[in-house]
């Protein structure tokens, strides 16, 4: 109804908005096709960049050689010609250690722990839910814990330490959230208080996450999760607000990632996983596939209450076997963890991931909420700007 009374119709990514016209809404689309249009979801950089990370919007203003970028983010393209200068790489990573320190102190003040500032900050923050994949995270994160369990000593140096960082709410009724939630929190017990595993891999799960405490996060963080299955997110929004401040993305081309690769380039994300073309007749077929030995040995893990609490998490392990695992994280288990290890060997790579780190944040200027705003006022709402007036 509301699609037949409205003049417009818009998606929020152009993966959305051509998904819509292919599935839901296809048949409106035949009769109405000049209905149809994108608009690209955008943030503002004044909150999610410019005042959250003064740092970086120091470093970016001196670089630049003016403030106009905070109210013209495609400026931000200036920022390229110096991803290759290594002293300007060095101040890069000097900011991000001073923002990576901030979220340390902030987690030391929520549970006592001393964070390892050499470890990769790996974040997922945002509303928990199964077509969101946390609980593909943190399957991958208790098959690390174990691989590292059964290290030695000398193996063990070569591990690149991470510290796991997840956050989000629940809708109150939501039950598979909930059982999502208290299992972060169960491998986050028994990980954090494993001497064996030390500071190579630490688990947390930060409670009320909320604005505030993303403009701590979002800064701090060295890579961010982005893992949903391909053509279940209809664009997202916190893959812009990382991207603009320097973290890279590991994720699906799904959502706002389809055109956020396009602006940052591909070769700068941890891109993994089937595409959205495939999802249905992979759904189809779920029930016949072969899973990956280490998918199952992570199942087998929290099956087996190594973490504790194995009945409370059972429905978990059976919304994810066979028909049932209607996200494919079986499927794309496999590409996951190689994404993964792409992330372990990148980082040994310090030069080439501060590169990345700058580059992202250079092929941000499009997601800006300015641009978003005005491409409805010019296409939609049929409105002009109306410059302030300054009283004599």
């Amino acid at each position: 109804l509301a699609l037949v009374a409205s003049h417009p119709v818009n998606g929020v990514a152009a993966i959305h908005s051509k998904l819509i016209k292919e599935t839901i809404f296809k048949e409106f689309h035949d009769i109405w096709p000049e209905k149809f249009q994108n608009k690209t979801n955008g943030v503002t950089q004044r909150r999610w960049l410019a005042q959250c990370n003064p740092p970086l919007n120091r470093l970016i203003t001196e670089t630049l050689g003016t403030e106009a970028w905070i109210t013209h983010l495609d400026l931000l393209k200036g920022l390229a010609a110096h991803a290759e200068d290594e002293t300007f790489q060095q101040k890069w990573a000097e900011v991000k250690v001073e923002a990576k320190a901030k979220l340390a102190s902030l987690l030391k003040d929520l549970t006592g722990d001393d964070l390892n500032m050499d470890a990769i900050f790996d974040v997922q923050v945002k509303r928990i839910h199964e077509y969101k994949r946390q609980f593909m995270n943190i399957l991958s994160v208790a098959l690390r814990y174990d691989r590292i369990k059964s290290m030695t000593e000398k193996e063990k140096e070569e591990v690149v330490p991470r510290v796991v960082i997840i956050g989000g709410k629940a809708a109150p009724g939501y039950d598979m959230a909930k059982r999502i939630i208290k299992l972060i929190s169960a491998v986050s017990e028994t990980v954090n208080n494993d001497p064996d595993v030390g500071d190579l891999l630490k688990v947390y799960f930060v409670p009320d996450y909320n604005v505030s405490l993303a403009e701590v996060i979002v800064p701090g963080s060295d890579l961010n999760q982005q893992i949903s299955t391909a053509g279940t997110e209809a664009s997202g929004t916190s893959n812009m607000k990382f991207a603009m401040n320097g973290s890279l993305i590991i994720g699906t081309m799904d959502g706002a990632n389809v055109e956020i690769a396009e602006e940052i380039g591909e070769e700068n994300m941890f891109i993994f996983g089937v595409g959205a073309q495939e999802v249905p007749a992979l759904r189809s077929q779920r029930e016949y596939l072969q899973v990956d030995p280490q998918f199952q040995h992570a199942v087998n893990l929290i099956q087996n209450g190594h973490f504790g609490w194995a009945d409370y998490f059972s429905p978990l392990i059976e919304s994810i076997t066979g028909s049932r695992d209607w996200y494919l994280l079986a499927n794309d288990f496999e590409s996951y963890l190689d994404a993964q290890e792409r992330v372990d060997q990148e980082w040994r790579d310090k030069a080439s991931w501060t590169r990345k780190s700058i580059l992202s944040t250079a092929g941000s200027g499009k997601f800006s909420s300015d641009r978003t705003i005005h491409e409805y006022a010019e296409d939609i709402w049929g409105v002009e700007p109306l410059p302030p007036t300054i009283p004599e």
